[in-house]
């Protein structure tokens, strides 16, 4: 008996053959899986640079954040240092008649703390500008003003970011996989997708397109194309009331995509489904857009009638 199980195992083994991991076009939780590599005009980047600091991960988001500020409050220490310095305040502050730029002001890391009491409007009362002192008024208001401009880009990057609709994608659900199936005597290929919140998504929108390598009657190659899926454009099914989980349907016709595949090419076939649902946040009117490919695994597909 342990010998006709053995035999059975190995015998499973075998029939059975190792899938190799496939590289997906998006993953299933809605991330692209694209990675931009040899790109040349790097400097592009840094012409829209609020845009590129909204984009960056969390933790250099922060880091950038703080380093800023340091670097800010450093620059102007050392220029309030500078005027002490040439002024020969660090010298003589303790002389009686003696006026200074910034009174209490004795060595850098006073003149550092002095800084950031200026650009954050702290004011201790400790550290005070004279009025005697035209060059550190000139620097008082160069530092006010660009504090100001700093504080509204940073803290405008980060709100951005806190605040990016791409959150509200969460809680947007798709099924992990789809059913092709005769709907109406016609045969559709079908998944839905539902809201978790109560907030709606106004004058939500799906679509859906068809990611796989394509060779053309002349024989070029076409890696990654991209094909439209019918879901209802022509009649207006794609805009969505998204208030109960709706089911999509794609009627698979001559103009589909998938009418001249069978269920044996279904399961042979290396290809992605994209579905992209877009709209505005009610909560906030900002336009939220979520990719999902938890229906593209055609592979574990359920088809209930082989096709024509």
């Amino acid at each position: 008996v342990d010998e006709d199980i053995c035999l059975q195992y190995r015998t499973h083994l075998i029939s059975d053959p190792v899938k190799k991991p496939r590289q997906r076009y998006v993953q299933k939780d809605g991330k692209c899986n694209v990675h931009h590599g040899n790109v040349q005009e790097t400097y592009r980047y840094l012409s829209d640079l609020f845009t590129t600091l909204v984009d960056l991960r969390w933790r250099l988001s922060f880091f950038i954040f703080t380093l800023v500020y340091v670097v800010n409050w450093l620059f102007f220490g050392f220029l309030w240092w500078l005027i002490a310095l040439i002024r020969g305040d660090l010298l003589h502050a303790d002389e009686e008649g003696w006026t200074p730029c910034v009174e209490n002001l004795n060595s850098f890391v006073s003149a550092f703390l002095f800084s950031i009491e200026t650009e954050t409007t702290i004011g201790y009362g400790y550290r005070v500008i004279t009025e005697k002192c035209p060059e550190g008024i000139i620097l008082l208001l160069v530092q006010a003003i660009l504090g100001s401009i700093v504080n509204a880009m940073m803290v405008g990057c980060m709100f951005v970011k806190i605040s990016q609709p791409k959150n509200r994608a969460e809680t947007l659900m798709f099924s992990h996989k789809a059913v092709i199936s005769v709907r109406d005597s016609k045969m559709c290929l079908m998944f839905r997708v539902g809201d978790l919140r109560n907030s709606h998504i106004v004058e939500a929108s799906i679509r859906a397109k068809l990611i796989r390598s394509q060779q053309t009657k002349e024989g070029e190659f076409i890696p990654l194309n991209q094909t439209d899926i019918n879901i209802g454009f022509d009649t207006g099914d794609d805009r969505l009331f998204l208030v109960s989980p709706l089911i999509i349907s794609h009627e698979i016709n001559e103009k589909s995509p998938f009418w001249e595949m069978s269920r044996a090419q279904m399961e042979k076939e290396e290809f992605e489904i994209v579905v992209i649902l877009e709209g505005m946040v009610e909560a906030t009117g900002m336009f939220s857009l979520t990719l999902s490919n938890s229906v593209v695994d055609l592979k574990s597909v359920i088809v209930s009638m082989n096709q024509k």
